[in-house]
């Protein structure tokens, strides 16, 4: 019988999304042939997962850090969220919120995450990735699947949760956000930022 190869940023969605351990979101989809919403109701019903009852509170609570990097010619705000005052005062999630900025600074992404990439700079990489493509006598089914392959590649360039860290680039942003969230109990949230950077508009 053959196994379904579950691709490792479907295993990172479904810890971001659950706060469930990376073994506990592979079984998971192994088990549901891949299907994320299937899987996160295996992890629930097996108590793995705490998004359920995330989902239901406010993250409302957090931090606002401004980082100015060493140079002076880069600023940001950035603005990470969680549920209580007693967990936005943790150092941990200080040093969490710090290399956010951090990663902005260096990065700059242009969305939180990749549902909040403006659709009409989704729709221009795609026309350039199609472009490219464009007359390699490929079939169209070929074609698409390397279009959204790229279109992966982008949103790991400008999605910051899709980021790998600039301090240990095996692990995203998403993952420092879900590895924190899973340890305190609590949604950690990263909910916007503004990244200024000298003499641009």
């Amino acid at each position: 019988m053959a196994t379904t190869t579950i691709p490792a940023k479907d295993v990172q969605e479904l810890r971001t999304r659950t706060g469930a351990g990376m073994m506990d979101c592979k079984k998971a989809l192994t088990e549901t042939d891949g299907d994320i919403e299937k899987a996160i109701e295996v992890l629930r019903k097996k108590g793995a997962a705490k998004a359920e009852k995330r989902a239901t509170k406010a993250a409302r609570e957090g931090l606002v850090t401004s980082y100015i990097h060493h140079n002076g010619r880069v600023g940001v705000l950035v603005e990470v969220n969680c549920e209580t005052d007693f967990v936005a005062r943790n150092p941990e999630f200080h040093t969490l919120v710090r290399h956010i900025a951090e990663q902005i600074a260096a990065t700059a992404p242009i969305a939180v995450d990749k549902d909040m990439v403006p659709p009409e700079r989704v729709e221009q990489e795609r026309r350039i990735f199609v472009g490219q493509v464009e007359g390699s006598d490929k079939p169209a089914h070929v074609i698409e699947k390397i279009v959204t392959g790229k279109l992966e590649a982008f949103y790991r360039d400008v999605a910051l949760l899709h980021q790998a860290w600039v301090r240990e680039p095996k692990r995203t942003i998403a993952d420092l956000v879900s590895e924190l969230s899973a340890k305190v109990g609590e949604r950690i949230v990263v909910r916007r930022f503004t990244r200024y950077q000298l003499g641009e508009e």
